[in-house]
């Protein structure tokens, strides 16, 4: 039985204990409410069925999607048939290349310059260079910008934004024009002969996984040994015999790079071969005629094919030579022009942490807008001499059909909305950033000198777009392009000004920056 006292006790702690539960019971219901506001309801996805429903266009719409895909049912045949691939000024290149399952488009984009002048200058059919010789290169040095990396930041915080950004791409595929002209400055170039492509340069993500994981154990090692009181220059003869291992799974993945090779090419003879072609004809002909008759032509074996032109033969030569004496591009004397409308114009800006090297160039861009990197590179391609370029790939774009145009891929029709978010704001919003480098070869202009389509050599192979090229409307360029790496030669004297300013330093997460960062 309860004392006085105590069942008064007991009938406060009762009392407290009700209005506990009825503060809970409240702040729960208060909890309910505010998660069910702003919920899907039953009536309002009955409103939506019913609304679609209610359409016959929605469900024309829906059979074409759900049977085809997308992309294909949203191709508008007439704004096809308009982006003709016919151009005013169209330069010939080699042979298409192919990049196939890996992220060196930006790579590609730039030996496609390098082998355009090298195959116009020594008068050569066709030229490829080795893509896998830079990517072994780009994979080392990236590695070492990696680790050096970790040692500027040993004291950082596991959770900052720094530490984060860092720590995320490592030796991934992706790059940028200055990243290509670090790596052939200090490494040079080769015939792709000499280095072929292998499994893994074909298909990186394998390779690219097990190094980066390496990386990420030598990267906690190092900060271990920093906390234990190990001094920079003992972590960097650490670093050192890590790169060592690098070396060796690249070695393993790729087969280690020559340090010489032999280059041999046959130069064109365009009156051989012209000549040579007629013969051709004739004895196809003649061979016709007796083949008529049941009878073997009396030519038959008197012509044999020879094949002409001045044989070039240098032998035991390294890639650094190589690239001096045949390339005669300058990769200092080009200039980044971008169009940025979320930055101020006129000024030039640098990525902080954007290069792929230690002491190399890092990422500068002009920010100049369309109307000077047309003019110019409209210049630079009457002059005859292709363009490196940077845009988002994947919007209103037709992979299988070579096509770059909004009016060609109608999915605002398809879809009865409108995309209205302009340049700015997309980049703003992460909506739309680069993601591809591609090449320039040619531009279609009107009466009045104004662009209406390019000419757009791609690394996707033969077997996308036409013969391995893209036509890309002009009003398509102006909206998902971003930077056009221009020779100097060919830049008002405002550009130029600008191109050797002070830059403005943008943080490496910057909207910008994540563009270009990531190019694959």
């Amino acid at each position: 039985m309860l004392t006085r006292q105590a069942e008064k006790s007991h009938i406060v702690s009762s009392i407290e204990l009700m209005t506990q539960n009825t503060e809970k019971t409240a702040v729960s219901a208060s909890q309910t409410a505010l998660s069910a506001e702003g919920a899907l309801t039953s009536s309002m996805s009955e409103g939506y069925s019913s609304q679609f429903n209610s359409q016959r266009a929605n469900k024309i719409a829906a059979n074409a999607a759900v049977h085809n895909g997308v992309l294909a049912a949203a191709v508008d045949y007439e704004g096809v048939r308009q982006l003709r691939r016919t151009f005013s000024i169209e330069l010939k290149q080699g042979s298409i290349t192919n990049q196939k399952r890996s992220g060196r488009c930006w790579m590609f984009s730039g030996l496609n310059v390098c082998r355009y002048e090298m195959i116009k200058d020594l008068n050569l059919a066709d030229l490829e260079l080795s893509e896998t010789y830079l990517f072994f290169w780009d994979k080392m040095e990236k590695a070492n910008y990696y680790l050096e990396s970790i040692l500027d930041t040993l004291d950082e915080p596991l959770s900052s934004r720094e530490w984060e950004y860092v720590n995320a791409d490592l030796v991934d595929d992706g790059g940028w024009f200055w990243g290509f002209a670090n790596l052939v400055n200090k490494y040079g170039l080769m015939p792709a002969d000499a280095y072929p492509e292998s499994a893994n340069s074909d298909s990186s993500a394998d390779m690219v996984q097990y190094v980066n994981a390496l990386l990420r154990e030598d990267a906690a090692q190092l900060r271990a040994r920093h906390e234990q009181g190990a001094s920079l220059a003992v972590l960097r003869e650490v670093k050192s015999q890590m790169l060592a291992a690098i070396y060796r799974m690249l070695s393993i993945s790729l087969g280690e790079p020559p340090a010489t090779f032999d280059f041999v090419v046959r130069t064109k003879d365009d009156e051989d071969k012209d000549s040579q072609s007629a013969e051709s004809s004739e004895n196809s002909s003649a061979a016709d005629s007796s083949a008529e008759k049941g009878e073997k032509s009396e030519k038959d074996g008197e012509k044999k094919g020879f094949i002409t032109g001045k044989l070039i033969v240098d032998k035991n030569i390294t890639p650094l030579e190589f690239f001096h004496k045949y390339c005669s591009v300058d990769l200092n004397d080009y200039v980044d022009v971008a169009d940025a409308p979320h930055k101020e114009y006129g000024k030039l800006y640098e990525l902080r942490r954007s290069s792929n090297m230690v002491a190399g160039h890092e990422i500068q861009f002009a920010n100049m807008g369309m109307d000077v990197i047309k003019r110019a590179l409209i210049a630079q391609l009457q002059a005859g001499h292709p363009a490196w370029f940077a845009c988002d790939c994947e919007p209103f774009s037709l992979r299988r059909m070579g096509v770059f145009d909004r009016k060609s891929v109608n999915v605002e029709a398809l879809f009865d909305v409108e995309y209205k978010l302009d340049k700015a704001d997309r980049l703003r919003f992460g909506e739309s950033l680069g993601n591809h480098a591609m090449t320039i070869q040619g531009v279609d202009l009107d009466e009045n000198g104004n662009p209406t389509r390019w000419k757009i050599e791609n690394s996707w192979g033969k077997m996308v777009g036409e013969n391995g090229y893209f036509v890309m409307s002009d009003e398509w360029f102006s909206d998902f392009v971003y930077d056009v790496v221009l020779r100097r030669e060919f830049l008002d004297a405002d550009t130029l000004a600008v191109a050797h300013s002070k830059p403005v330093e943008l943080e490496p997460w910057d909207p910008f920056c994540k563009a270009t960062r990531c190019i694959a």
